[in-house]
């Protein structure tokens, strides 16, 4: 690496009002064309798992903005799914010229690896099975890659969208007063790999599904398979239907959008989905149920952590992520007994377990 620091000058060392994260790395490497933020939340429980974000970013703070808010959700995922991880995530910066994506992704792969085990990465937004291998070369501090011998592993998004799945359908229930998904009506904004599995297992338990996506084709195909009703992706946050279910990036759930959407249930696969807490108190003030993103998500991650430790089957880690109802179940009761909204409660419950290790 021709350049490694810990924090970019004159940039906060956390978010606005909360401690500061353990550890920021910023790196570049002149030969690859890496640039990539490393952001540790909280080694508490453990070393920081979370995965490596490739994504096109509107400036250099974005990108480390968005480490520092996806790490933090790491730490109360893996704390709320009790994998003995803390949190952590790391963004790469796309740029429009073309890379040898390999080459930047082995690059990556020894930046984790200089960091001597406080951070393992696994697959996120705009990365692949491939891109792990590439940093698999590197570094032993890699998960979410498929495996020879059917030894268990591979990529997390249909795990993920189980978590979803599970976590949706208990929140129906507290909202909705309904143990099925039958007739009721579910906006899934975006269709990656996550929202299409998460469509087709909503489709195939009775859902009516409403959908959005920048590409046309998938939405076509959904139309197709699932019956579902097409809408345009700039007003799927204001249709009509009982259950929201972001899957695409974060920050879908606005001031505005919490203050007018007339949904019941939001939840879905996306990370970081509410601008802010505040977003959360209008919700919840509205009589809107919202499952928060690092409870219902985390199916992806128990996979990776399983995979990693080497300890798991399919079995054995779909159990594991279908305990994401009965936690919904719990944040549910948490809410009733305190009073604060779901996001709040979430966090709080979320802050306890890692302080309890």
């Amino acid at each position: 690496m021709d350049r490694l620091t810990t924090n970019f000058a004159g940039t906060l060392f956390g978010l606005h009002g909360e401690p500061a994260h353990e550890r920021i790395v910023v790196a570049s490497d002149a030969q690859s064309g890496l640039q990539a933020v490393i952001a540790v939340y909280s080694t508490a429980r453990g070393p920081a798992f979370g995965g490596c974000r490739y994504w096109q970013y509107a400036s250099e703070y974005e990108a480390y903005h968005d480490a520092l808010r996806l790490s933090q959700g790491m730490a109360f995922k893996n704390a709320l799914a009790r994998l003995p991880f803390g949190g952590g995530k790391a963004v790469i910066l796309k740029r429009p010229e073309q890379m040898d994506r390999t080459a930047m992704f082995k690059a990556f792969g020894r930046l984790v690896q200089s960091l001597g085990g406080i951070y393992l990465t696994a697959e996120d937004v705009g990365t692949t099975a491939d891109d792990m291998r590439a940093v698999q070369s590197e570094t032993p501090y890699v998960s979410g890659i498929p495996r020879d011998n059917d030894v268990y592993g591979g990529n997390p998004s249909p795990r993920t969208a189980y978590g979803v799945f599970v976590g949706l359908k208990a929140a129906v229930q507290v909202a909705l007063g309904r143990d099925t998904l039958d007739g009721v009506s579910v906006a899934v904004q975006g269709l990656g790999s996550v929202g299409w599995d998460l469509c087709e297992r909503l489709h195939n338990a009775g859902a009516e599904l409403i959908v959005a996506d920048i590409d046309a084709g998938k939405t076509e195909r959904a139309k197709h398979l699932f019956g579902a009703q097409v809408a345009d992706t700039a007003r799927i946050a204001g249709v009509n239907a009982d259950v929201f279910a972001p899957c695409a990036l974060g920050g879908s759930i606005t001031e505005a959008v919490a203050a007018q959407c007339e949904f019941k249930v939001i939840a879905g696969g996306a990370n970081n989905q509410l601008m802010s807490l505040a977003e959360g108190d209008t919700l919840h003030k509205r009589g809107i149920f919202y499952a928060p993103d690092f409870l219902v998500n985390a199916g992806g991650i128990i996979s990776c952590v399983r995979e990693y430790q080497g300890s798991a089957d399919e079995e054995a880690v779909l159990a594991e992520v279908a305990q994401i109802g009965p936690r919904v179940f719990e944040l549910a009761e948490r809410v009733k007994t305190t009073g604060i909204a779901p996001a709040r409660a979430a966090v709080a419950w979320a802050r306890e377990q890692m302080k309890a290790v």
